[in-house]
This record gives structure tokens, C-alpha cells and sequence, in this order.
């Protein structure tokens, strides 16, 4: 039971500050905390890193890598599966699941179990980005917050939206992309009035940010060339290129995570991953953790670093070699991240979007360059990186907001801006949905910014159907359906079989009523003879988008609802699901 001093602190609260006002407060807040989560996280897992890798030298081989990762992929499925008990993997998915079907709500251990699972998963060199889990840690801190206030649905919702803003604002010092991101990614379709809130939590997490670690930019960019009009066309390539690098990672991660969730053993599939993903990082190292320190040596012209530590150091002088090298990792890299996330790790895409589109960008330059066309090879790895991530995420404005703000590379907007639109375009010919969304639109559970689409998520199918139905039996005779038909309300009568109770057809009133006032055919006609086919069946777990689709497939306004052996359920209606829909949307909107 509820204390009664809290139940006052409630009480007083909706009666002295109006719920704007508060939920204004509310978002401040959660900036607040999204920033110092941030904080944290990004000092842990450097800190670990520190304490194994900076004894490592650049010239020579390590076989460390050969350990490292596999014993932080342990650490992080023994706690998640010992002390978390619950799956905290893809985060930006479950924050999208809990918009979509859990009414926003989230579990109070989401607040920090990624956290500390993702420190040692990175720290380690499990080669994935800290980004998702402190976007779900921030989530679930406006969920929390807002469901400890007593918040409703909507708010919730904002609040949720809010807590990302923040994690995107807190961990890469941008407001921008964090207010962008939360509206792209999560879909949430937010009015001018919400946007407000977002902006607070987003800046409110930046300013903090600025305040813990100085303010600098997250990566130093010095050497890059001025936008140049006559570099369109190649922009255009590189943006094609971008898309086709996000498909293939795109459908490859999904894929290699489908083969793992084959591994029925947790054990053996957390083994297979941590050796896969050593034995790449021992070959590659760059696929070592975030991979933010090569990001930031491409970026600056200190391509040869990227050979440190490898058995390719010695061929840094060959132009084709690094070209080749580095292909690889961008190959390679999809199945690095793939083999940390599925097989306990725990992290999330945008440092590999971020990592995979800086080394794209710089071999499309680079080969450009050696055909003599002569183009910045740092603006390109600028650019792809937001091409990238523009595909990968299905968000175009986060990618260019994003790559401004962490390089303060806003003179290059219109090249970000291209590079962005055509990945974008390019990807979306391929692939509807981004990796995030894919795993839920697969099961029509993705809430999205079509307002109609999205309403139809909201709706559960077990709200809009119709048991009252008067069930019929094949063998029964005209006479008994006549007497059926005088003491019901209804024009529909689905006709069960009664041994297996599967729906074998439906009679009308309609079809019978020529014939149901001849006493002289009661006894001739059964309802096997009256009965027809229903014009389509529902199955009662299709998600109501694919509902509606049948409906205007077959012209129907009421049809049957069925279970996976063709068990009869009931009967929706098109006009029942209207009426829940406009009252889901009345709801939903915020007017």
C-alpha cells in the first residue's frame, strides 16, 4: 500500500503546479540525470580500456586481443544472466517495444543494468557503441520518473522521448541530434508543444556534459577542405556507396543475429561469439571497442595508425595495401558487432554506423584520389559517417546534425546533407524499415509517424472482438436457424463445427431470407446447404494493420476471427475498429 506522505506529495503536487509546468520540471530533471549517466559510462569503460590496453605497443603484435574480448563478453552474459535476469540487449528496440506495447513503461533496472553490462562488454573490446544502452538507461529514467509522478500514458511517452534526448545530448554533446534522434528513431509523433520538453532535456544534458569534460569536441577536425560545388557528382557516389554499405549491414546483422538465435545453448553461443569476435579484434585491432581513436586518426590524416599493432604494420607505405586493409574492417566489422551483441554483450550500432561510414568515406576518396580526381579525403570520411549512419538508423537529419555537432564541422553542412539524402535514398529502395525497427516491424508492433499507422499499433485485436454471435451446427435443419434467427439482433451466424469447433462457413440473413418463411423447407434445407464461405478469415494474432488490409482486400465489413488451427474465436467488424480507433486516437493525440 501507498504511504500517505507520498500520496500528499501527490496530492499537493496536481494542486499547486499545473501539469504543463511540471512536466516542463519533470524534463529538466531527467536531462540532468541522462547527463550525469552518460558521464559515468563513458569513464568507465575508458578507464577500463586504460587499465588493459595502455601498456600495449603500437609496433608489436598483442595476443591480449586473443583474451580480452571473450572475457568481457563473459562477465557481461554471466551478470546479465545471473543478476539482471531480464534481456537488456538492443536497447533503442526495447525503448521502441515498450512506446509500442507497453504503454511506455519501463523497469526501474533498465536505469543502470546496461550501463554496467555495456562498460564491461566495451571496455573489454567487445566492438560495439555505449550510445544504445545509455539511450535505454535515459528512457528508462523518464519512464520511471514519470510513472513515479503518477504520469499518463502520453506524457510517459514524452518523458521516455525525453530521457533519449538527453543520453544523445549528455554522451555526444548534442542537442541537435538528440531532439532530432528522438523524433526520427523512436518515431514519436510529437507536436510543437512536446518539442519543448525535448529541447530542455537534450540542453539541459549537453550543458552538463560541457561541465564534466571540458568543451571540446568530441572529435578534433582540423584539415578540412571548404565545400566545393564541382565535388557534387562524387558526393553523389559516395552517398550511393553509403547505402549500399548500410544495407549490407543492415540485413548482415540481422542475419548473423537470426544464425545465432539458432545456438540454443547460451554457453556455446557466448563461446562462438567471444572467439569469433577475439580472433577478428586479434587480426584487426581497430575493431577494438568503439573505435572512436581511429575515427579521430582518419579524420586527421594519421591513416598508418590504423596498421598499429597488426601484422599489416610493415606495408603502411603501400598505397593499396592500406586501401585493402581497411575494406576489410569495414567488412569485418558487421560480424564483430554482431558476434558481441548475440552472444551477451551488450551495446548498440551507432559507434559502428559511426566507425564503418568514417572508413567508407575514406576509401571511396581514396580510390577517387588514385583516378585523379582529387578529392578531401577527410571531408569524405566526415560525410560518410553521417551517410552511414543516415542509412543504418533511416534517419537522415540525426545523421547530419549528429556529425556536425561532434566535429563542429558545420561549415560542410550541404556535404553532410547530400552524402545523408542519397544514403538514405538509396537504402530505403532495399529496406523499409531501419535495424532498430526492423525486429519489431517484422512482428507489427512498430508504432510510427503515420498517425494512422501508429493508431493502429495502439489497437489490440482482443479489444474489438465480437463473441455474441450466435454459433450454428452444420447439421442444424432451416427450422431451428429460422428460430435462431427471430430471437437474435445479429445478420451473421458463423457456422462451428462442434466436435473440433472449426469455423467451416457463415450464414447470412441475407442468403436465407427468400426461403425462412416456408414452413415446407424447414425440414428439407440444413445449414451445411445455406452456409457459404466467409470472403477471408482473421488470425487472431495479425497485428490490425494487416487487419485493415484484409479488409479492404476483400470489400468485407465483418469477418471471422480464427486461431492458428482454425479454432473459431469470433467476429470483428470494420465499424467496431473504427470506433476504437477514434477513441485510441483522441488519446494519442495531443491536442
Amino acid at each position: 500500500m501507498e504511504s500517505s506522505l507520498y500520496l500528499k506529495m501527490l496530492t499537493w503536487r496536481e494542486q499547486h503546479i499545473k501539469q504543463r509546468q511540471f512536466i516542463l520540471l519533470l524534463s529538466f530533471i531527467v536531462g540532468i540525470f541522462a547527463a550525469i549517466a552518460a558521464f559515468i559510462l563513458k569513464l568507465t569503460i575508458h578507464y577500463i580500456q586504460r587499465l588493459l590496453t595502455e601498456s600495449f605497443s603500437r609496433f608489436d603484435v598483442n595476443y591480449w586481443y586473443l583474451v580480452f574480448p571473450l572475457v568481457g563478453i563473459l562477465i557481461s552474459f554471466l551478470f546479465v544472466r545471473y543478476i539482471v535476469k531480464d534481456d537488456i540487449s538492443h536497447g533503442v528496440t526495447r525503448i521502441l517495444y515498450a512506446i509500442s506495447q507497453r504503454k511506455s513503461i519501463m523497469k526501474l533496472h533498465n536505469v543502470w543494468t546496461s550501463l554496467v553490462a555495456s562498460s564491461f562488454t566495451i571496455g573489454f573490446g567487445g566492438s560495439v557503441g555505449a550510445e544504445a544502452p545509455i539511450v535505454l538507461s535515459g528512457a528508462a529514467i523518464g519512464s520511471n520518473l514519470g510513472n513515479f509522478f503518477k504520469m499518463d500514458q502520453k506524457t510517459l511517452m514524452l518523458l521516455v522521448g525525453c530521457g533519449a534526448a538527453g543520453a544523445i545530448g549528455g554522451i555526444f554533446k548534442a542537442p541537435i541530434a538528440g531532439l532530432v534522434f528522438t523524433l526520427e528513431v523512436l518515431m514519436l509523433d510529437m507536436t510543437l508543444t512536446a518539442i519543448v520538453p525535448l529541447l530542455i532535456s537534450s540542453v539541459t544534458a549537453t550543458a552538463l556534459s560541457y561541465f564534466f569534460s571540458g568543451s571540446a569536441f568530441m572529435f578534433k577536425f582540423y584539415g578540412y577542405a571548404p565545400f566545393d560545388i564541382n565535388r557534387i557528382p562524387y558526393l553523389f557516389i559516395l552517398g550511393i556507396v553509403c547505402g549500399l554499405v548500410s544495407l549490407y549491414f543492415t540485413r548482415g546483422m540481422n542475419w548473423l543475429e537470426g544464425m545465432f538465435r539458432k545456438v540454443n545453448n547460451s554457453y556455446k553461443k557466448m563461446a562462438i561469439g567471444g572467439a569469433i569476435l577475439s580472433l577478428l579484434i586479434f587480426l584487426f585491432p581497430p575493431l577494438y571497442g568503439e573505435g572512436y581513436d581511429t575515427i579521430e586518426a582518419i579524420l586527421n590524416g594519421n591513416v598508418a595508425s590504423t596498421l598499429d599493432r597488426s601484422f599489416f604494420l610493415g606495408f603502411g607505405h603501400n598505397p593499396w595495401i592500406i586501401i585493402i586493409y581497411i575494406s576489410l574492417i569495414v567488412g569485418f566489422k558487421l560480424f564483430a558487432s554482431a558476434a558481441t551483441t548475440s552472444s551477451g554483450g551488450v551495446g548498440g550500432i551507432f559507434a559502428p554506423s559511426l566507425f564503418i561510414g568514417c572508413l567508407t568515406g575514406f576509401v571511396v576518396a581514396r580510390v577517387l584520389n588514385y583516378f585523379g580526381l582529387f578529392v578531401p579525403e577527410a571531408n569524405f570520411a566526415l560525410a560518410g559517417m553521417s551517410g552511414l549512419m543516415s542509412g543504418v538508423m533511416h534517419a537522415p537529419l540525426t545523421g547530419i546534425f549528429l556529425i556536425a555537432e561532434l566535429t563542429g564541422g558545420y561549415s560542410l553542412f550541404m556535404t553532410l546533407m547530400i552524402v545523408s539524402t542519397v544514403s538514405y535514398l538509396t537504402i530505403i529502395l532495399f529496406e523499409p524499415h531501419s535495424l532498430y525497427a526492423m525486429r519489431l516491424a517484422q512482428k507489427g508492433e512498430l508504432l510510427t509517424h503515420h498517425k494512422d499507422k501508429a493508431v493502429l499499433t495502439l489497437l489490440k485485436m482482443e479489444n474489438v472482438i465480437e463473441t455474441d454471435l450466435t454459433e450454428l451446427s452444420p447439421q442444424m435443419t432451416l427450422g431451428e436457424l429460422v428460430k435462431i434467427i427471430s430471437l437474435s439482433k445479429r445478420n451473421i451466424f458463423p457456422v462451428v463445427n462442434p466436435h473440433n469447433r472449426v469455423l467451416v462457413g457463415v450464414v447470412l440473413l441475407d442468403e436465407v431470407r427468400n426461403i425462412m418463411f416456408r414452413p415446407e423447407l424447414y425440414q428439407r434445407f440444413t445449414v451445411q446447404k445455406l452456409m457459404i464461405a466467409p470472403p477471408a478469415t482473421i488470425n487472431q494474432n495479425l497485428p490490425m494493420e494487416k487487419v485493415m488490409e484484409i479488409f479492404e482486400d476483400c470489400g468485407a465489413w465483418n469477418l471471422p476471427v480464427v486461431d492458428d488451427q482454425k479454432h473459431y474465436i469470433g467476429y470483428v467488424s470494420k465499424s467496431k475498429i473504427f470506433n476504437s480507433y477514434r477513441h485510441v486516437l483522441v488519446h494519442f493525440s495531443d491536442e
